[in-house]
């Protein structure tokens, strides 16, 4: 039994080919000696719940789908008539990941409060390249101050790993960034927030607190996204500028649902 991938569909990201790299080398553990019309559903169950035991309910989905897709791959390119052991139901509802419930938006009214009411200069600037800048809290966490170039950010090892990726800001951030820089004599290869993932976190959810909303920091990336859409902003200058996203249906995920009383003040803005 030989384990491969199709060429024909490459798989980006180095994450990525990490995490198929390591279903498929305990999958050749396992069936590697086997022939493959010989391997069955409940040997596939017992295997995924095995790889896949603590881990969250998408981390087991993801793998499943691996998996799924490599007998596919079997089926597809020699055995024809190999029925893939990964298509029994049980196995499908069992390693199903349920939608996850969609969080409420935030308010500009509510996001600006939080903003306002946060007195310690660096918690409101990380809350600010977020909330106004779209920025993930990676991208925060590696900002340099010779990075800032007035209202343009220079990224450092971007997600897309595209060079040259930037991030712009209002003037206003871009100041107090100016000065924060200047007051704390951060040096030009200096982090401006040395700071790790939890101190952020705990930032965000003590801002959130203040005026009773519960959030994790992508939310107000998110809000960036969603503030622009509903205040007019072309769908691609929020995908390729703000979010940076590589395809449009990536952003549609980040802009949620319109409730009816939103679209009848949009459709009375518009025609009323």
């Amino acid at each position: 039994m030989i384990f491969a991938w199709p060429t024909a569909r490459p798989i980006r990201g180095e994450k990525t080919v990490n995490t198929y790299r390591y279903t498929f080398i305990k999958l050749a553990k396992q069936f590697g000696a086997r022939e493959v019309e010989s391997i069955t559903t409940e040997e596939v169950f017992s295997f995924l719940a095995a790889l896949s035991d603590g881990n969250k309910p998408s981390t087991k989905k993801n793998r499943f789908g691996q998996v799924r897709g490599f007998f596919h791959f079997v089926r597809q390119t020699t055995h024809n008539s190999f029925p893939n052991p990964c298509d029994a139901p049980v196995l499908r509802k069992l390693f199903r990941c349920h939608r996850l419930p969609s969080r409420d938006i935030l308010e500009k009214e509510a996001v600006d409060e939080m903003i306002f009411r946060t007195e310690d200069t660096q918690s409101r600037l990380v809350l600010e390249l977020m909330a106004r800048g779209g920025m993930r809290v990676g991208e925060v966490l590696k900002l340099r101050a010779k990075d800032v170039q007035g209202t343009k950010l220079n990224l450092v090892a971007p997600k897309s790993k595209r060079e040259g990726e930037v991030v712009f800001i209002p003037k206003k951030v871009a100041d107090r960034l100016e000065k924060y820089i200047l007051k704390h004599r951060i040096k030009s290869e200096g982090l401006m927030f040395p700071m790790c993932y939890s101190i952020v976190r705990s930032i965000v959810v003590r801002a959130g607190k203040m005026v009773g909303v519960e959030m994790a920091p992508h939310d107000l990336r998110r809000h960036a996204a969603i503030y622009a859409s509903r205040s007019g902003t072309p769908i691609e200058i929020i995908s390729k500028v703000i979010l940076r996203h590589s395809n449009l249906s990536t952003t549609q995920r980040y802009l949620g649902k319109v409730s009816e009383v939103e679209a009848m003040r949009w459709i009375e803005d518009l025609y009323g």
